[in-house]
């Protein structure tokens, strides 16, 4: 499981996209959440708060082509 220190002014949805780019994750924020329930209440984050970033497997779409994969 890997961390992430936070920036003045980051959300939930913008760690989730930070952290998981290769998704486009911003609704993954809910998981993030889930992992951190001691800020369950924050909305908008001060700077250096330490939050736990669970891996996620990367689903791999079999209907899509080769060059898309």
């Amino acid at each position: 499981m890997r961390t992430y220190r936070t920036e003045q002014g980051d959300t939930w949805d913008l760690i989730a996209l930070r952290m998981y780019p290769k998704i486009g994750a911003e609704h993954l924020m809910d998981f993030l959440i889930d992992y951190n329930p001691e800020h369950i209440h924050t909305v908008i984050f001060p700077a250096n708060v330490i939050l736990k970033i669970p891996e996620v497997e990367v689903p791999v779409i079999s209907s899509l082509p080769a060059w898309k994969r």
